[in-house]
């Protein structure tokens, strides 16, 4: 589905009512309680209680009615549309937008372009460019600056090389 986001994976289900636990992928997990409907495989559903948990939440959606209907959504992630997304704040993006930016360090050399990014609590970013492909964490001191409207990530060339691992 075009412009939507990904803000959850589907762990388990959770009791006998067709409540199932999900891994967020938002900065909280009560960020979720801002989407009214979700997709998962396609099929909307509306959101009709949140309970957020650490970093995962409890989701009971319309629809999904037992533990065996829950039990279908095991392992599939939960996309929103972005349209239904809070608005950020000043310098906050999506994970989603900074995929195609080019990594150049703060002098202008081209580092390649983020192919993979994996949610952490640190995240974990995969440029490829130059053959070669290289793996990083958003450590502190690491990246300067993203600006998502110019595809493009600045990093620190001494931090970036302390904490990059080449393939």
């Amino acid at each position: 589905m075009e412009n939507t986001l990904t803000i959850a994976t589907v762990l388990k289900p959770q009791g006998i009512r067709g409540e199932i636990k999900v891994k967020t992928l938002t900065d909280t997990a009560a960020d979720v309680s801002a989407f009214g409907r979700v997709f998962i495989d396609g099929v909307e559903y509306k959101v009709l209680s949140v309970r957020p948990s650490g970093d995962c939440a409890y989701l009971t959606l319309r629809g999904i009615a037992d533990r065996n209907a829950a039990e279908l959504l095991r392992g599939k992630d939960v996309l929103a549309l972005r349209g239904d997304a809070p608005e950020l704040p000043e310098g906050a993006y999506y994970l989603v937008d900074v995929l195609g930016c080019e990594v150049v360090t703060e002098k202008g050399k081209s580092l390649g372009t983020i192919t993979d990014i994996t949610p952490a609590k640190t995240d974990i970013y995969v440029a490829e460019g130059n053959g070669k492909r290289v793996t990083f964490v958003a450590a502190s001191g690491v990246i300067e600056d993203i600006d998502v409207a110019a595809k493009r990530m600045t990093v620190n060339k001494k931090r970036f090389d302390e904490v990059a691992m080449y393939d």
